[in-house]
């Protein structure tokens, strides 16, 4: 399962103990990050990429929490009703800033006049504990370096999402860190949770409709059925997947994780660091654990260009030498875009191929051509992303 990492900030008094901000967030079992407000009624690309993020959330997710250098945990994301995530206000994910007297009545979640710009919020609960003993950041680095991908570049984020590999080892570090109380059992060393917040929430779901929905995200950056940011593109593509939208799988297929700007390059200065617009993967089916098949995409929210079959291929390149090893064959990559001329289909079946190898004795030779063009627009009467595969 896929982990989340949130971002707590310390309070700036001394005499508060550090761990009262986490003790509030998690004794709700709520977090939710409090974002700038939109300007001119339109979606920056931060706002777009944080509710990305959110939209890939789904119940059995681990979740975390990092504050003064110490990461705090375990905890996982819970449904309430149908899902773990919702709107914190009915119109939270328009890009309007109404007054907070206005929605007072239809939070989910009242923290006070702040609440305006906390408009989207996820659900979770202990599992197994919560630990006042945070661990070290230097500590879970160093306790299993070759796993841990994206939280060496978690810098300047509100939350960073991470895959099963790097989940799993930084559940371990926290137990091993844990284990005495665990053993032992000892109640004084355990952050405490109260599910009366999650109860007031499963009412106010009842009476209005807070589900998470990428429209309005989309609607607000449309220019004549483009879109005006990439990352409105990603939260898109991402948000039809995770809610099983059927045409958009029957372009892209069904994928057990996803997420977004995912780290292709070796570890340098963040500034510089290459991204995956999109990388997610699938299991066998019936055999958890055992991954069959990885997903790239790279997104342009205009027209496609000669030089962009090149940044694919690298990307292919990085996950064939990080991920699967040398077999490309594992590796399904799109390019998507607004539109595609013949430049860009010529240099797709000139320079997308690879010829590799896979097993030993005998050798099997074969040679990787994966790469489909799908051209994308917005539908406005819909309110969502439709694609187009380009032979």
């Amino acid at each position: 399962m896929a982990g989340y990492i949130m971002s707590l900030k310390k309070t700036s008094s001394k005499k508060i103990d550090i761990l009262n901000p986490l003790e509030t967030c998690i004794s709700r079992g709520v977090y939710s990050t409090n974002m700038s407000s939109p300007i001119n009624n339109k979606w920056k690309t931060h706002h777009e990429s944080t509710f990305s993020d959110y939209a890939t959330m789904k119940e059995g997710d681990n979740i975390y929490f990092f504050i003064d250098r110490k990461i705090y945990g375990i905890g996982t994301l819970k449904n309430i009703n149908r899902d773990c995530k919702y709107n914190n206000y009915t119109s939270s994910s328009q890009p309007i800033t109404p007054e907070y007297l206005d929605i007072k009545n239809e939070l989910l979640v009242d923290l006070g006049e702040e609440s305006i710009n906390n408009r989207w919020i996820c659900t979770f609960e202990p599992t197994p504990f919560f630990f006042k003993n945070g661990v070290d950041m230097d500590d879970v680095l160093s306790s299993n370096p070759s796993k841990f991908r994206m939280l060496r570049a978690f810098y300047k984020l509100s939350f960073v999402k991470i895959d099963d590999d790097e989940n799993k080892a930084l559940k371990d570090i926290i137990l091993k860190k844990n284990e005495q109380f665990l053993l032992n059992n000892t109640a004084n060393e355990i952050l405490k949770f109260n599910n009366s917040t999650h109860n007031n929430i499963k009412l106010k779901l009842n009476e209005n409709n807070y589900t998470l929905n990428v429209a309005d995200i989309l609607s607000s950056c449309n220019e004549n059925e483009t879109l005006s940011h990439e990352m409105a593109l990603e939260a898109g593509i991402l948000s039809q997947l995770s809610n099983k939208d059927s045409h958009t799988e029957s372009i892209f297929g069904n994928w057990d994780y996803i997420s977004h700007q995912v780290i292709a390059s070796p570890f340098k200065p963040l500034d510089y660091i290459d991204k995956m617009d999109v990388f997610g993967y699938k299991y066998i089916p019936g055999f958890y654990g055992t991954i069959s098949k990885y997903l790239l995409m790279e997104l342009k929210k205009g027209d496609a260009l000669p030089i962009d079959i090149d940044q694919v291929m690298k990307y292919v390149d990085w996950i064939s030498q990080e991920y699967s090893y040398g077999d490309y064959s594992m590796i399904n990559a799109f390019l998507v875009a607004k539109k595609f001329d013949s430049s860009i289909i010529e240099a797709k079946n000139k320079f997308a191929q690879r010829n590799y190898i896979v097993g030993r004795r005998p050798p099997n030779f074969d040679i990787w051509t994966n790469l489909t063009l799908v051209e994308y627009t917005f539908n406005t009467s819909k309110n969502l992303l439709e694609f187009n595969i380009i032979d």
